[in-house]
């Protein structure tokens, strides 16, 4: 089963719970690690930290696996994922 493990920092854990069900999972658990189903994959939050920038400056950072069946469905299912965490200041 393919997989891939990915971070993500300065994003709320629960955004990023919802972005795997804009994309089709269904919520499986309500603590760590957080798990969300489809028909083709799986997605699971598996643990949050506080990243220390500077002595006043931290930011979360979120570890999150995604598995699939197929290599084809985890290249499409974290290239839409990416797009729901795209951040673009203005």
């Amino acid at each position: 089963m393919p997989e891939q493990e990915l971070e993500f920092r300065g994003i709320n854990r629960k955004h990023l719970g919802m972005y795997f069900e804009e994309l089709g999972g269904k919520q499986m658990t309500d603590e760590f690690p957080y798990v969300y189903k489809s028909n083709d994959w799986v997605g699971e939050i598996v643990r949050e930290e506080e990243l220390l920038i500077t002595s006043t400056f931290k930011v979360n950072c979120v570890h999150i696996r995604f598995q699939t069946l197929e290599d084809k469905t985890l290249k499409e299912l974290i290239k839409n994922y990416r797009v729901k965490t795209t951040r673009i200041g203005g």
